[in-house]
């Protein structure tokens, strides 16, 4: 049974144990012969290459399928003008992905690049606003929104206001760790975050042979079970970015395999990726081993 066959037993309406079941089957008749377990990266368009870069470093076979996609958010146009006009009313801006740290940018350009205090939630969303031309002042002790807001510190003679251009559908762990704080958080929803409309034929076939699916965003895991269903999601190997895709993953009824580091980043979400596939029992690469 190849990857067609078994999706076409989705499509046919065959019982999912059963579908799940075959399919299970051919992956292990594909591991028996030792192949490097293949891994899909569903980030958007362009946002895949150092997961990439990294796990072909260590024999991994990397497939792309965007799942992902940005859009404005309701507060994107009133960005700019909030940096050209108020940033001396801020002690900090927070930027916690780096999607958010590209709006960020494009938007204090448009202001007029005002000078500003800029904390990050971690190094790469840090890499990002840094090449975009600003120094990070400020980056946690690990990479959640919770702790940076539990660890931001105080500017002497500031008064305690912070900026914070996010997602829509981020949580609010972080403003509420700010209030905890002390701090008074005004949050912009700049960006939003929804499923591909569309996704080629040819690529959601090769994306059904991967063995382990990654997750770097909610979205990506309800876009994932919408498209493959939920059984063949569990028949794979769930590496989420972070706790909170992992949260999806089980809101989602995704409940084998799921693993996470436990701070968000590229070299964790890796480690990751080998941690599931032991479990597994999936062969690693000689690289990996």
């Amino acid at each position: 049974m190849d990857v067609r066959q078994c999706r076409n037993m989705f499509r046919s309406g065959a019982r999912p144990a059963i579908a799940t079941r075959a399919c299970r089957l051919q992956a292990a008749r594909v591991h028996a012969s030792g192949a490097a377990p293949k891994v899909l990266l569903t980030r958007e368009a362009g946002k895949n290459d150092k997961m990439r870069e990294a796990l072909t470093k260590r024999g991994y076979t990397c497939i792309e399928l965007p799942l992902i996609e940005h859009t404005d958010g309701p507060d994107r146009a009133a960005l700019p003008d909030v940096l050209r006009r108020h940033a001396d009313q801020y002690d900090w801006v927070v930027v916690t992905s780096p999607e958010a740290a590209s709006v960020f940018l494009e938007a204090w350009e448009q202001a007029g690049r005002p000078k500003l205090r800029v904390a990050v939630v971690g190094g790469g969303t840090g890499e990002v606003v840094l090449q975009g031309g600003i120094r990070p002042e400020y980056t946690p002790s690990k990479a959640l929104g919770k702790v940076l807001g539990s660890e931001l510190p105080r500017v002497p003679g500031g008064n305690n206001r912070v900026l914070y251009p996010a997602s829509a559908k981020a949580s609010s762990d972080l403003q509420d760790s700010l209030a905890e704080a002390g701090f008074e958080c005004v949050r912009l929803n700049t960006y939003n975050t929804g499923a591909v409309k569309s996704v080629p034929e040819s690529l959601l076939r090769e994306a059904l042979g991967a063995d382990v699916v990654t997750y770097g965003s909610p979205s990506a895991v309800k876009a994932w079970v919408g498209l493959a269903g939920l059984e063949m999601a569990n028949a794979k190997v769930n590496a989420c970015i972070g706790s909170t895709s992992a949260r999806a993953c089980a809101s989602a009824g995704i409940t084998q395999h799921v693993v996470y580091p436990e701070a968000p980043g590229i070299e964790g979400w890796v480690e990751a990726v080998e941690r599931g596939c032991r479990e597994a029992k999936l062969p690693l690469p000689a690289a990996a081993v």
